[in-house]
């Protein structure tokens, strides 16, 4: 090799060495968040049975908790939620009054869950009493339990770190009266669910949640005018997604809103019985920017 190439590769070489991190910079680093979620699972602990029935062989806690654990291996960062009605609807709950359901989600290793209004059946005293066997909290921000069991045994909201993003998880519930025995319920009074979310969302933005999620039992929508996941998405100002039950609605994939601020919510709700588990598939990236690379439910089948 002459002088001359010798420098001019030399320059070269310190040129790319000089400029690769110039251009490592420019590329945010980027953060994936997968969030599991289920919703009026209703007891239903054991498969389907095997009875002719479209459902027949689909549900039961074995088979998800085989899938959360695949997923969880896969996976970087997973968040694992419900929204709602674990109680009511198989004789395990008939015999048990849901102890069986609240051990089989502490084994699964749930995050966070909200409550419906089939969790009051055996009356709140019960409800209360089940979360002894709870590794999770209970969220919800409009029902005020002062002076009943539940008092001390629940939050408005809850914060979670998952790698490098502060997740803020609210819970919001249907209005009890009407739909539940008022002596189930007790004491409990029943609060603005939008008033409650959005103002439990804003102090969720003041700590710097980089992801709000609200945990909802209202229902997706309705042909009457009545409180639902669809106003409250359109009506909410920090809330990025709501995770949605009670309508017992097998959603295709979520449905998308402009909240007050003019931003996008999600909204998304997986049926009832376990047969499907929701899996939403995030990606963060620099200034706060968060995109849903992928969404899809998973059927639960043994």
């Amino acid at each position: 090799m002459n002088r001359r190439n010798f420098i001019q590769n030399t320059a070269l070489t310190a040129g790319a060495v000089l400029t690769a991190p110039l251009v490592n910079a420019a590329i945010p680093a980027q953060y994936p968040l997968t969030i599991l979620h289920t919703n009026d699972v209703h007891s239903r602990l054991d498969p389907f049975p095997m009875d002719g029935s479209r459902n027949q062989g689909l549900g039961g806690v074995a088979a998800r908790s085989g899938l959360i654990n695949q997923i969880r291996n896969q996976a970087e960062q997973v968040l694992l939620l419900d929204a709602g009605d674990i109680f009511q609807g198989t004789p395990y709950f008939n015999v048990y009054k849901g102890e069986p359901e609240i051990k089989a989600m502490s084994k699964m290793g749930y995050d966070a869950v909200t409550m419906g209004n089939h969790d009051f059946d055996a009356g709140l005293e019960n409800f209360a009493n089940q979360l002894q066997h709870a590794s999770f909290p209970v969220v919800i921000c409009n029902y005020d339990f002062s002076g009943t069991a539940m008092e001390f045994k629940y939050k408005p909201y809850v914060t979670i770190r998952k790698g490098n993003q502060k997740i803020g998880i609210l819970g919001v519930g249907i209005e009890l009266d009407g739909l539940v025995p008022e002596n189930l319920y007790g004491k409990t009074v029943y609060k603005n669910p939008i008033e409650s979310a959005n103002t439990t969302a804003a102090l969720l933005h003041q700590e710097k949640c980089d992801f709000i999620i609200c945990l909802s039992h209202l229902g997706d929508k309705y042909e009457e005018n009545k409180v639902s996941d669809e106003i409250l998405a359109k009506e909410c100002y920090d809330i990025d997604l709501i995770i949605g039950g009670h309508t017992h609605r097998f959603f295709e994939q979520p449905r998308k809103y402009k909240n007050k601020k003019g931003g996008d919510v999600l909204v998304n709700q997986v049926g009832w019985g376990g047969i499907q588990l929701g899996r939403l598939d995030y990606i963060f990236s620099g200034n706060n920017r968060k995109n849903l690379s992928k969404a899809h439910t998973v059927v639960v089948t043994r």
